[in-house]
């Protein structure tokens, strides 16, 4: 399909706040200009064929925010959803979106597009183009050889497409030429994943983990080969309510986990950044960013002077918010906002 069929530049009303009737599963990230980027997905009652992706931006850490400025909307019964916003090691900002016909359709594709100049005041992009089959909703991560691995998941549910049977996994896709091509490494079995939404970090000695989402909590693995080859899937000990993560190593070293925490009988409440200094193996330090229910799907961005930007969202089919907060490893040390500019519960409202 060509970029004018269904990635749509200034959209118009139809895209509005006022017309969406549910939005959630949000991305977020920070170009080298200071830009925040923000994805969502909305269209429809709920999670099915008429859902597209928005892309909003802002300029000002923030505090405002721009109409969407862009919009993935395909045609018929095909949707559009799981948006992820990451900027590469060069500076170019990549917009992954998963496609499906209707809800699911047994094999997904994952798209992308990718502008080479974000800090243009004209937004312009690649022709978007398919990857892989599966779903991807968080970021690629690069290791310290250079290589990126995408981690990238053929849900395990009907309808069970035959030939997507050695897919159905938590995969791993790889770039070697700075995703000029992607290619499939590995994949790992974790026992009852839930949508996998796997995240990847590379440990000081040089394995890499995997956590997976489970009915259970969290789910892990490890490679010791780079991502080629998987041990089996474990309880990782995580607890978690069968819901979306994310997991990043900061600036400092540290490793930061965002979670819910304390939270009963899976309720989605207690959204807590938490940090820990030696490798994942205890997380001593808790911030509560958020105690409500209904609150789900993190995801963050970390600026060069180690401010953290923090977006998920609130009541998806109710309140209707995409949240943000603004934190600092400090913050998350003293359990409360000690930081200047630190703010919680900020509404990203377009």
């Amino acid at each position: 399909m060509e970029k004018e069929c269904f990635v749509i530049f200034n959209p118009g009303s139809k895209y509005r706040k006022e017309n969406r009737k549910w939005q959630g599963i949000p991305g977020i990230e920070q170009t080298r200009d200071g830009t925040l980027w923000a994805a969502w997905y909305s269209g429809g009652d709920g999670e099915g064929p008429d859902n597209y992706v928005i892309v909003v931006k802002s300029t000002d850490q923030g505090k405002t925010w721009s109409d969407p400025l862009i919009v993935v909307d395909p045609p018929g019964t095909t949707r559009a959803f799981d948006p992820c916003l990451w900027v590469d090691p060069v500076g170019k900002l990549w917009l992954f979106w998963a496609m499906s016909d209707g809800w699911w359709d047994g094999k997904g594709g994952v798209w992308t597009i990718v502008n080479e100049n974000p800090e243009n005041k004209e937004f312009s992009c690649s022709n978007p183009r398919k990857i892989a089959p599966g779903i991807m909703m968080n970021k690629p991560v690069v290791l310290s050889t250079k290589q990126w691995l995408f981690p990238i998941a053929v849900w395990n549910r009907e309808p069970l497409v035959p030939e997507m049977s050695h897919l159905r996994f938590s995969l791993v896709y790889i770039s070697s030429d700075s995703g000029k091509t992607i290619e499939f490494l590995g994949s790992a079995d974790v026992p009852q994943r839930s949508c996998d939404e796997h995240m990847l970090v590379e440990l000081k000695d040089g394995k890499i983990w995997m956590l997976v989402r489970t009915s259970y909590g969290i789910g892990e693995s490890f490679s010791y080969d780079r991502g080629k080859s998987w041990n089996p899937g474990r309880n990782s000990q995580i607890p978690g309510p069968d819901s979306r993560f994310h997991i990043r190593r900061l600036k400092s070293g540290n490793l930061l986990l965002i979670n819910h925490y304390g939270f009963k009988d899976k309720v989605r409440s207690h959204l807590t950044a938490m940090l820990s200094e030696d490798e994942g193996n205890s997380w001593p330090y808790k911030l509560v960013i958020d105690e409500r229910e209904k609150i789900s799907y993190p995801d963050a961005t970390e600026d060069r002077n180690g401010k953290i930007f923090v977006i998920y969202d609130y009541d998806r089919y109710g309140a209707k918010k995409i949240m943000m907060a603004v934190i600092t490893e400090d913050d998350i040390k003293a359990g409360r906002i000690v930081s200047r500019d630190s703010k919680l519960k900020i509404a990203i409202d377009v």
